[in-house]
C-alpha cells in the first residue's frame, strides 16, 4: 500500500485557502452592551442593538384624551417590569392619536418609578421590515439581566406577506416560547394587522373559508391586551392644545389659541394628537420660542 505525503507547496496552498475562508466568513456579533442606554434600535443586517442616548418622546402627562388606555398600558408595563405576569400589547386605531407616543411615555414613566438599584426597563425598537429577525433579537435579550419591551411601530402585513407566521411563532408558539424578561408591544392602524381585502380574499378562495380567516386573524390574538384609539372630539383636541401650550409657556391673546388651533385642524382635515402637536410647533416658531 502506497503512502502519500503532502508537499510543502500543497500545505501552503491549503493554509492560504483556510485563511481566505476565514476572511469571507461573517464576523461573530459581539455581545450587546445593554448598559449603554435605556433605549435601543435593532439593526437586523448587523444583528446588533444600537443605543439611543436621547429618545424622542412626549411626557405622559401631556397625552390627553386617552386616559383609559394610558392607565391600562402603564399598569401592564409596571407589572412586567416587576417580574409579574403581563400581556403583549397591540395599540390599534386612528392615526395620530398617540399610540407610539404612549409606548415610549409608558416606558419612561415606569422607569422613573423604579426603585433605586433595580434593573431599568429597556426599550428596543424593531422595524416592520425586520420582523423576520425577531428571533435573533430575542436570543440576545434572553438571559440578560434586564426586562425588555420589544416595540414595533406601524405593524401591518400586506396580501403576499408571510412574515406574520414567524411573528406568531415568536410571540407564543415556538418551542422556547417568549423569554420571561421580554414583552412585545406593537402599534397598528388595523385591528387584525391585515387589510380587509386580504381577509376577504382568503375567505372567498379557501376550501375551508373559516379556517383560512382564523389563520389570518389569529395573529392579533397573540396580543393579550388590545388598546383601541379613536378619533378625538373637538373638546379633546382643544384640551391637547391647551396642555401643550401651558407646558411650553406659549401665550396668545384671549381666544386666539382655540381659534388658531381649530383653523389649523380644519386645513388638515383631521383632529388628532399629532395635529395638535404640529400646531404647537408652528405656534412656537411664530412666537420664536424653543420647545425643549
Amino acid at each position: 500500500m502506497t503512502k502519500t505525503h503532502s508537499s510543502p507547496d500543497t500545505n501552503s496552498l491549503l493554509i492560504r485557502i483556510a485563511e481566505a475562508l476565514e476572511r469571507l466568513a461573517p464576523a461573530v456579533p459581539s455581545a450587546p452592551d445593554f448598559t449603554a442606554a435605556d433605549a435601543f434600535v435593532w439593526q437586523a443586517d448587523a444583528a446588533r442593538a444600537l443605543p439611543v442616548p436621547r429618545v424622542n418622546r412626549v411626557d405622559i402627562g401631556l397625552l390627553q384624551g386617552i386616559d383609559l388606555v394610558r392607565d391600562l398600558l402603564v399598569e401592564n408595563t409596571r407589572r412586567f417590569a416587576q417580574g409579574l405576569p403581563a400581556n403583549n400589547a397591540l395599540l390599534w386605531g386612528a392615526r395620530g392619536m398617540g399610540k407610539s407616543s404612549l409606548v415610549k411615555a409608558a416606558h419612561a414613566c415606569v422607569n422613573a418609578a423604579r426603585a433605586k438599584g433595580t434593573p431599568p426597563l429597556k426599550l428596543v425598537e424593531i422595524h416592520r421590515e425586520d420582523i423576520e429577525s425577531l428571533p435573533g433579537l430575542m436570543a440576545q435579550t434572553r438571559g440578560a439581566p434586564f426586562p425588555f419591551i420589544l416595540f414595533c411601530d406601524d405593524l401591518s402585513f400586506d396580501t403576499d406577506d408571510t412574515t406574520y407566521k414567524s411573528l406568531k411563532a415568536v410571540l407564543e408558539g415556538g418551542i422556547e416560547g417568549r423569554p420571561s424578561n421580554v414583552i412585545f408591544y406593537a402599534t397598528s392602524n388595523r385591528r387584525h394587522l391585515m387589510p380587509r381585502e386580504m381577509v376577504d380574499n382568503e375567505r372567498s378562495t379557501a376550501i375551508n373559508p373559516g379556517e383560512a380567516v382564523e389563520e389570518k386573524i389569529s395573529l392579533s390574538d397573540r396580543f393579550g391586551l388590545w388598546l383601541g384609539f379613536h378619533h378625538c372630539s373637538q373638546d379633546q383636541y382643544l384640551q391637547m392644545v391647551r396642555g401643550y401650550a401651558a407646558h411650553f409657556g406659549l401665550e396668545t391673546g384671549p381666544g386666539e389659541l382655540e381659534a388658531q388651533s381649530l383653523e389649523w385642524a380644519t386645513t388638515r382635515g383631521a383632529r388628532s394628537g399629532r395635529t395638535a402637536w404640529q400646531f404647537i410647533q408652528d405656534l412656537a416658531g411664530r412666537l420664536e420660542k424653543r420647545i425643549e
